[in-house]
This record gives structure tokens, sequence and C-alpha cells, in this order.
């Protein structure tokens, strides 16, 4: 399995949005300009986001973009089968097998040790957290950017 950019630069955008911004709408620009991702196509990857329920949007001056969960209850597997759609490292392994499409379907060894493989893939996906991700960026030394928008001086 090779993952896309889409899933790749949705994981990034996210984590972006939950270490910098935590329940404050974060705008698109500036996850752009610290994750160094076309804002353009941030915004099609954040559709796929909204429509499984991932991300949510606010309209307006200080709208943008904010988590439609907490951080520990979406995982790096919920963010890429929202990208991505299925996960499978091989068409031949799964529960989503079409019937007939491998000659050797049900007589193939190696189909075991795709369907393991995808299996330990995905546990290891669903047991990553944006918030293990905000932990692993703090122990890192992650800079956070602090909402610009809030800032005010006397």
């Amino acid at each position: 399995m090779r993952l896309s950019t889409k899933s790749r630069y949705g994981l990034r955008a996210l984590f972006d949005i939950a270490y910098n911004s935590g329940n404050l709408p974060a705008q698109i620009q500036d996850i752009s300009r610290r994750q160094e991702i076309s804002p353009r196509y941030l915004e099609q990857i954040f559709q796929s986001l909204k429509r499984k329920g991932i991300l949510k949007s606010k309209r307006g001056p200080q709208g943008g973009y904010c988590l439609a969960k907490n951080p520990e209850e979406i995982t790096v597997k919920d963010i890429i089968q929202a990208t991505e759609g299925d996960t499978m490292l091989v068409d031949c392994a799964g529960s989503k097998k079409k019937k007939g499409e491998c000659a050797f379907d049900g007589s193939c060894v190696t189909q075991t040790v795709w369907e393991e493989a995808n299996a330990k893939l995905n546990e290891l996906f669903a047991s990553i957290t944006l918030k293990t991700l905000c932990e692993r960026g703090q122990a890192m030394g992650i800079k956070r950017e602090q909402d610009h928008r809030f800032m005010y001086f006397i």
C-alpha cells in the first residue's frame, strides 16, 4: 500500500489543528503556511474529512476549521479511511474482495500473509490518535504557534 498525499497531508493538517489551535478554529492559510501545503489542496482534503465527521468548519472573520471530536478520539486509521477509502494492501485479500477476482482465491497461501499484514497495519493506525501525535510533537520540541487573531497589545 502506498498512501497518497491526501492522507499524508490530511494527517499533517489535522495534527497542526490539534497542536496549534486546540478548540479554536484554524484558518486554512495558517495551516497551509506552517505545513507547506497548497491551500486549494487542503480545501479538497478537508471536504473529505468534513464528510466523514472528523472536521467541522465555521464561516466568518473568526471562522476556520476545527476538529469535530476530541484529539484522543481521532485515529490515524480514521483519517486514512476518510481520505483514501479502503486501506487494503492488495485487492485479493480482506473482507471486500470480490468473489472470483483471483484465480487462486481460497487456495493461495500468500493471501493469508496479506490479510495478516493488513490487520496489523490497521491495528497500528487505530492505536495512534491525534493526541498521541501532539504528545510526540511536544517531546520533539516542535514549537506551538499562538493564534495571532486573538493577541491584543496596549
